[in-house]
């Protein structure tokens, strides 16, 4: 059976408010100076970089979170 979450170690995040008139992306950064444990359901994860995991959000956005874990291991997880 596959997994249905993941916990992953996250800290600074980007919140995606949709897009302006001029088709920009309308970006909320939140900084944070540590890093904690957060367990995200697969089902909410739309991608993944080196950096960030892109998930849904409230309300239609999308949330760009930095994580801690080596990108390697969290595609592991994934797959």
């Amino acid at each position: 059976m596959k997994a249905k979450f993941i916990e992953l170690t996250l800290g600074s995040y980007i919140i995606s408010h949709g897009y302006n008139s001029k088709n920009k992306e309308m970006m909320e950064p939140i900084a944070s100076d540590v890093f904690s444990k957060k367990i995200i359901p697969i089902s909410r994860i739309k991608s993944v970089s080196e950096k960030y995991i892109l998930t849904d959000y409230v309300d239609g956005r999308w949330i760009y979170w930095e994580y801690q874990e080596d990108y390697d291991m969290v595609k592991k997880l994934l797959l």
